[in-house]
Parts: C-alpha cells; sequence; structure tokens
C-alpha cells in the first residue's frame, strides 16, 4: 500500500503546486495588464502602479477572466482610448504567455 500511498501524495504534490502556479501567472498577468491599459490611457508612474493593483484586484470579482475584461474596457473607453473586447482579450492571451516566461525565468 505504500507505493500507492506514495504516488497518491506526488499527485496532490503537484496539482497543489500546478494551481499555485497558475494563480501566480494570472497575478502577473492581471498586473501586466494593468501596466498595459495604464500606458495607454497616458497615466503617471503612481497613477500606473496603483491602476495595475486595482486590475489585480478586479479579477477576484467572479471566477474566469470577465471581470476583468470589463474592467479594461470600461476604463479604456472611459478615457477616450478605441479599444474593444476582442483587443482586450488578445492583450490577455499575450501577457498570459509573457506572465508565464517571467515566473518561469525566476525559479
Amino acid at each position: 500500500m505504500t507505493t500507492f500511498d506514495d504516488r497518491e501524495r506526488a499527485f496532490e504534490t503537484k496539482y497543489a503546486r500546478d494551481e499555485e502556479m497558475q494563480f501566480r501567472v494570472t497575478v502577473r498577468r492581471n498586473r501586466l495588464l494593468g501596466q498595459w491599459a495604464a500606458e495607454k490611457m497616458k497615466l503617471t508612474a503612481e497613477e500606473t502602479d496603483a491602476y495595475a493593483k486595482a486590475v489585480v484586484q478586479a479579477d477576484f470579482e467572479e471566477a474566469g477572466d470577465e471581470d476583468v475584461i470589463r474592467k479594461l474596457v470600461s476604463d479604456l473607453t472611459a478615457a477616450g482610448v478605441e479599444v474593444d473586447e476582442s483587443v482586450v482579450r488578445r492583450a490577455i492571451e499575450d501577457h498570459t504567455v509573457e506572465a508565464r516566461r517571467q515566473l518561469m525565468q525566476a525559479e
């Protein structure tokens, strides 16, 4: 039975590590998205930092990316930036890749 128990523990450990890594990628991605949007809105460095944190916080409203998409589209549109949902979705894809790359380099 110990071999089975060892395999089960190893699987649980891997699952927990994968979930933690996915969470870290999502948080990093949202921070990068906030910086991307802040640049488009021509915010100052201090405003950019605060806005990036606000985008990270927005992701905790509901599961999935829809809350972040709504925030970015709404804020960009309010700032007079021509943007639609497809542009934001593409930015999410691009920044997810970049966030994963940054985290892998850091390890």
